[in-house]
């Protein structure tokens, strides 16, 4: 073969893997686009639905003032109201007893008593419970009929029929169910709290105060800054404009009415098939016309009554909390619930921003790869010293927007966290906003497998994890 048709046959194939290369470039270059486009005008959306959100708190603070009301103004009753507080523990032997000679020793409050759910298959709580019990009657030892671990509802509605056959025995009259978990710090003013406002609100709701662990500052601290930012300014907004309140779970009174009317409607009133029992309760007692209160009030010291606790500190532990989450309020809830009264406006909103996690985590992901795509596509071009495609003018405009709307939502957060724990964590929660990120992305992963196991027939359980308490008189006085 001469060298003219070897040379001929070189520049073919060159010119053949050129084209193909040209061709892969292209698409590379595509892909990247569409992705940014999507990532784009997505975060376009929830950063405005954001605003809105903003805008809607500060119109309400200007126009009636703080949010924060002082214990002294409320309208505490002549004779305070009896109050039964309930404490679902399963496995929970580290914590349960600190937890309960804690809320024994704090609690400023004539009338009330502590129901504990255990199971019978849980000798070490059951002991635990017991020992505090024999030194004071105020706490109420609950043994559930089945084995351990059913749900936290499930071992709820124990306690509620418990507490019914109680009063129904002494000839008593609870006015209110308190909700708190097994590794709860409770403020010593919380049930003075619930009794001025449980009269005129059937269900209050005070905030709650995720703890933050110095060794585990980036993980424990991202929910102090997500429930700085929900308890600080989302559900007083919430509860303004008439949109149901879902409860928190801890923290939280409900009027025995309340549970009577939801057990008439729904065989009980905690929802035993329910991942999220608590959120769903909330807003299932709005559907039967019962207001709630979100209630910021400061104690007589100045400080905010309000419930805290430690939180997952690990990755792997706060994935598995935010999956069930994720599972019960964002994919479950919209079969379970729906979207509440089809004329409120403010439901709907409402209800869709608890329902947008799952989306919110593809963004992400689009965005992080839009990132690495846009890398990529950058050095190839650079190799091939050719021009890397513009963004266009509309798409400029729109990432314009979003580092605008980000550097809004940064600031928001660090203003929010700051005034709750100090500046310092304020700029802890800017580093925290990616730890943040990285968890939702994990938990939407395990939620979505968690959801198809539901749907499959599987029945949920009580998936916990490992619960803390601060032990020491330090750490207690400082909560």
């Amino acid at each position: 073969m001469n060298k003219s048709v070897v040379a001929s046959r070189i520049a073919t194939d060159r010119g053949v893997w050129g084209a193909v290369g040209e061709m892969l470039l292209a698409g590379l270059d595509l892909a990247v686009r569409e992705v940014t486009l999507f990532a784009a005008v997505g975060f376009l959306i929830f950063g405005l639905d954001d605003l809105f959100v903003d805008v809607g708190w500060a119109w309400h603070r200007l126009r009636y003032g703080s949010t924060r009301r002082a214990l002294a103004d409320l309208p505490h009753p002549e004779t305070p109201r009896r109050i039964a507080m309930f404490v679902p523990a399963w496995e929970e032997a580290g914590v349960i007893g600190a937890m309960l000679s804690t809320a024994l020793a704090r609690l400023d409050h004539s009338s009330y008593r502590l129901y504990v759910g255990c199971y019978p298959n849980d000798a070490a709580t059951i002991a635990v419970v017991t020992a505090v019990a024999a030194r004071d009657d105020r706490i109420r030892l609950v043994i559930g009929p089945r084995a351990g671990p059913t749900t936290k509802a499930d071992n709820l509605n124990t306690l509620w029929r418990t507490l019914c056959a109680d009063d129904a025995a002494a000839g008593t009259v609870t006015r209110a169910v308190v909700l708190h978990d097994a590794e709860d710090v409770v403020h010593a003013a919380e049930l003075k709290v619930y009794d001025a406002l449980i009269g005129d609100h059937p269900l209050v709701q005070i905030p709650v105060m995720p703890l933050i662990d110095p060794a585990a500052r980036l993980v424990s601290g991202h929910y102090a800054d997500e429930f700085a930012e929900s308890h600080g300014r989302q559900m007083v907004l919430r509860a303004a404009i008439g949109a149901g309140l879902p409860l928190s779970g801890v923290g939280c009174a409900i009027a025995t009415e309340v549970l009577v009317a939801l057990e008439a409607a729904h065989g009980a009133p905690f929802d035993e098939a329910s991942l999220t029992e608590d959120y769903e309760l909330g807003l299932r007692a709005a559907a039967l016309g019962y207001a709630a209160c979100f209630a910021r009030v400061s104690d007589d010291a100045g400080h905010l009554i309000a419930t805290r606790a430690y939180f997952p500190f690990t990755v792997a532990t706060a994935v598995r909390q935010k999956s069930r989450w994720i599972t019960g309020i964002a994919l479950a809830g919209w079969d379970r619930i729906g979207w509440g009264r089809w004329w409120h406006v403010a439901e709907h909103w409402m209800r869709m921003r608890d329902r947008r996690a799952p989306a919110a985590v593809i963004l992400l992901v689009a965005a992080y790869c839009a990132i690495l795509g846009w890398g990529i596509a950058a050095g190839v071009h650079a190799l091939l010293r050719t021009p890397l495609p513009g963004l266009g003018k509309t798409m400029g405009v729109v990432l314009l927007c979003n580092a605008a709307l980000l550097a809004w939502r940064l600031v928001w957060r660090f203003a929010t966290t700051a005034h709750a724990y100090g500046w310092r964590e304020g700029l802890w929660s800017l580093p925290r906003a990616v730890v943040g990120n990285l968890i939702a992305m994990l938990a939407a992963r395990h939620a979505a497998g968690r959801y198809a196991r539901l749907l499959a027939g599987r029945p949920p359980h009580w998936d916990k994890t490992a619960h803390v308490f601060p032990l020491t008189p330090d750490e207690l006085a400082s909560r």
